[in-house]
């Protein structure tokens, strides 16, 4: 089963901006997200109408982070991202005759809907600063500084 990962990248992709310097280019992005660079655009549109990055065109253009990040949590990048499913199983049938099958789906409602509101919540709890401490903590325990940071140095 395919997992959706976008969520984790966009992620990853807005806590190596929140370290550059400056704007950091659809291109670079892609290469840190192993993606295209058009999937990078559409992706931060998204971000971008929810103000939480910034874009600038021409030389020496990029996208920028535009929000403070102790103020946005992981839940508002999923909202921003397009509220994907969350849980990736589903019933058989969605409107069975079959009453077993009905208990069934009955019981798996309530599960993944239990599921879903716990992980949103969660989501919801988080934010990107606290994320970007959590990323500086490693580094400071790995004794790294300025660029080495990152494997993959965006």
């Amino acid at each position: 089963m395919r997992r959706d990962s976008r969520l984790s990248g966009v992620l990853h992709v807005l806590l190596h901006m929140a370290e550059a310097d400056g704007p950091i280019t659809s291109e670079r992005l892609a290469a840190v997200m192993g993606t295209n660079p058009v999937v990078v655009r559409r992706t931060m549109a998204g971000l971008r109408d929810l103000g939480l990055v910034a874009s600038g065109k021409g030389h020496g253009g990029g996208w920028v982070i535009a929000c403070d990040l102790d103020r946005v949590t992981l839940h508002d990048v999923y909202l921003a991202l397009g509220s994907p499913a969350v849980i990736a199983m589903g019933h058989r049938s969605e409107q069975p005759d079959c009453l077993v099958e009905q208990a069934v789906n009955a019981s798996l409602a309530n599960a993944f809907r239990d599921a879903e509101n716990l992980l949103l919540s969660r989501l919801g709890e988080v934010t990107l600063g606290r994320l970007s401490a959590d990323f500086h903590a490693r580094l400071a325990r790995r004794g790294l500084c300025g660029q080495e940071h990152t494997r993959d140095d965006a």
